[in-house]
């Protein structure tokens, strides 16, 4: 599998530095990851990369024909798994100390 700088591809680098980028998104994003960190859950990643699947696919634009498949098939190339994992280690490392 290709990687992009560090990342498991283009897809999910490119949507995690969308996420980062959007002050509004970056903000949410954080305090969801605290809350499911804080309910000591044993694996919250798993719930995270799942609502930020679903909060991202229900954003995509309504598209027809040669964009929607192409859309699409960048969507589904999205490592969510990876952007909730670091999205926890990021919160992990600042409320470490």
């Amino acid at each position: 599998m290709a990687s992009y700088n560090g990342w498991t591809n283009y897809e999910t680098w490119v949507t995690k530095l969308w996420m980062d980028n959007d002050q509004g998104s970056y903000d949410y994003w954080q305090e969801r990851t605290a809350e499911l960190v804080g309910t000591e859950m044993p694996k919250p990643a798993h719930p995270l990369a799942q609502e930020l699947k679903d909060t991202h696919e229900e954003a995509l634009p309504e598209l027809q024909g040669f964009a929607s498949d192409l859309l699409r098939g960048a969507f589904s190339e999205i490592n969510w798994y990876e952007i909730a994992e670091s999205l926890i280690e990021d919160y992990q490392a600042e409320n470490s100390a």
